[in-house]
């Protein structure tokens, strides 16, 4: 996963909504959208389906991408 991945998939687990991380990052919707979807296809690719945003954010703690305490 990118960097850019990683920072899109930490603020949306952060904030409320994608229009929200879009704001924040200063993205369109559409490359929010985008990046997560790469995301949980990469995921998927290696056998750890993420088909919610729960799933992303166990993946996410499982790969300390966010801690627990940051949430």
């Amino acid at each position: 996963m990118s960097d850019r991945e990683k920072e899109v998939l930490r603020t949306w687990l952060l904030l409320d909504s994608k229009n929200d991380v879009a704001r924040a990052l200063y993205l369109s919707l559409g490359t929010v959208n985008t990046h997560l979807t790469r995301i949980r296809s990469k995921y998927e690719a290696v056998g750890r389906v993420a088909a919610t945003k729960t799933a992303l954010l166990a993946r996410a703690l499982q790969d300390r991408i966010i801690e627990l305490d940051e949430l």
